[in-house]
């Protein structure tokens, strides 16, 4: 039997943890920081690459492949870049081992001319390469998308949410106006937020981010945000107006229509695994894995149930009839046949898995022309007639998706706040958390005030315009309240 999964209100952190244990998702590296990312986990993963690489290619982008090693000198050209991941590069000095009375030692004679950095974020190599590519306006734009990994030293590593090594997907796109860029860049925000909440169904609040909390190298950064079950927030997605800077530090021009040479102006975005992390925790309960019908692996699992060979072989073809009826509506759908597990081990197993829709079929189900359907987000149950069970089944999948957002979405309304005062701000965020919505005067002295004494950041600017107001901190004029976290 499955080891029993921590309750979200015990301990939060380790019934994420948990969660993901017994959902089979991914498990710790002997690399510190570093995870494997089990089938289960990857076959996510490729749901959700699936859904986003068509949503890309749908609005004019290609994919590509850029090398994983950056020479360090591509670092330093852009200053602001180098200094916002200086902290967390991971360096290549030497190019071969050699072998020693312990086994094996780094090879002194190996040492690089030039140290290689691996990648954190791609944008000075790829930068590099367009600029052999683009001398014409006609050569532009370009988009391309890269799916790949990166590494970021970090210190403090929590599976999926925060860790060493990540899969992502980086756009990098270049353009011959700004108003083209911005556009770009608003598009892709745009993308994500529809991707979170129609195939994640995760409701997001978009914005810009606070100068301290763009991307290095960014003009403005945009983003979406969602608030999980312990009222935590998490940055899910990130878009970039990266400006001229870029084109700049690697010498990237055109000629215009008009004969002038211009520097060419750039967009970057991405997601990541992280997205696995946000998933867990918006939509999982204290039994295990709660996924959405368009991101699961598995929407469905057929479990039968027999006493004799006889029983066996009638249970197994009238759940092959349901299954052919399923995969014709291109239902994903897994047969659970196994003969050394119980049923309740079984439905055990796949509730912790996260599979929306189970089926369960035994000889009297065949007597009555049944079948019992059971729920993984309510854990209802119920018992319908075989007839139309395909139609059934698609519309109960349609059902689910749309419950999993109206919930998430009522959750976080439930959860966020307004306040005019700091001391009403202090009061919620400690005893309630959440999202709180607070004026704010625009200064990062303020903006590191609230974040000493209170662990909240700016989690974004709203891009609607909001009512003009005083800063709770300061009292200073406020174009517009701005939203306000404690964040992973």
């Amino acid at each position: 039997m499955a080891k029993k999964i921590t309750e979200r209100n015990e301990d939060f952190s380790q019934w994420y943890q948990d969660v993901i244990r017994e959902g089979k998702l991914a498990d710790h590296s002997p690399v510190r920081g570093c995870m494997v990312i089990r089938p289960n986990g990857y076959a996510l993963w490729e749901n959700m690459q699936d859904a986003l690489d068509q949503m890309f290619k749908d609005t004019g982008h290609e994919n590509a492949y850029f090398p994983l090693f950056i020479p360090k000198s591509f670092l330093s050209k852009e200053a602001q870049h180098v200094e916002g991941f200086a902290k967390e590069c991971a360096v290549v000095t030497h190019s071969r081992l050699q072998s020693s009375d312990d086994g094996v030692e780094v090879d002194p004679d190996s040492k690089l001319e030039e140290e290689l950095i691996v990648r954190p974020t791609s944008e000075t190599i790829i930068w590099d390469s367009y600029r052999n590519w683009i001398q014409s306006y006609r050569d532009l734009p370009i988009l391309i998308n890269q799916w790949a990994n990166v590494v970021r030293w970090e210190m403090r590593t929590r599976l999926f949410l925060r860790t060493m090594e990540f899969l992502w997907q980086e756009g990098h796109t270049a353009h011959a106006t700004k108003e083209e860029a911005v556009e770009e860049t608003e598009q892709m925000l745009e993308v994500y937020r529809t991707f979170a909440e129609e195939y994640m169904a995760m409701p997001v609040q978009t914005g810009v981010k606070s100068e301290s909390e763009r991307f290095a190298g960014a003009v403005d950064t945009y983003c979406i945000e969602t608030l999980l079950q312990d009222n935590k927030a998490l940055q899910a997605g990130t878009s970039h107006f990266l400006g001229q800077n870029f084109a700049k530090a690697f010498d990237v021009k055109f000629q215009s229509s008009e004969g002038e040479h211009e520097y060419v102006w750039a967009t970057s975005w991405g997601v990541s695994t992280r997205l696995i992390g946000g998933l867990i925790m918006t939509h999982s309960d204290d039994q295990g894995l709660v996924l959405p019908p368009k991101l699961a692996p598995n929407q469905v699992v057929i479990v039968p149930i027999w006493k004799s060979d006889e029983q066996k072989e009638e249970v197994l073809d009238y759940c092959q009839e349901i299954i052919d009826e399923l995969k014709a509506l291109d239902i994903r759908i897994k047969l659970d046949d196994r003969e050394n597990m119980s049923p309740g081990w079984k439905f055990n197993e796949h509730e912790a898995a996260g599979i929306p829709l189970r089926l369960t079929i035994g000889p009297r189900d065949l007597e009555n022309n049944n079948v019992e359907l059971a729920r993984r987000d309510t854990l209802d149950k119920n018992i319908v007639s075989r007839e139309g069970i395909a139609q059934k089944v698609d519309e109960l999948l349609d059902t689910i998706q749309d419950t999993l957002y109206e919930s998430a979405q009522n959750r976080i309304q439930e959860n966020t706040h307004s306040v005019d005062s700091y001391d009403e701000f202090k009061e919620v965020i400690e005893n309630e958390g959440g999202f709180v919505y607070a004026h704010w005067d625009g200064t990062a002295e303020t903006e590191e005030k609230i974040k000493d004494e209170t662990k909240a950041t700016i989690r974004c600017i709203p891009l609607e315009d909001g009512e003009e107001g005083e800063c709770m901190v300061t009292g200073k004029p406020s174009k517009q309240k701005v939203l306000f976290a404690r964040a992973y």
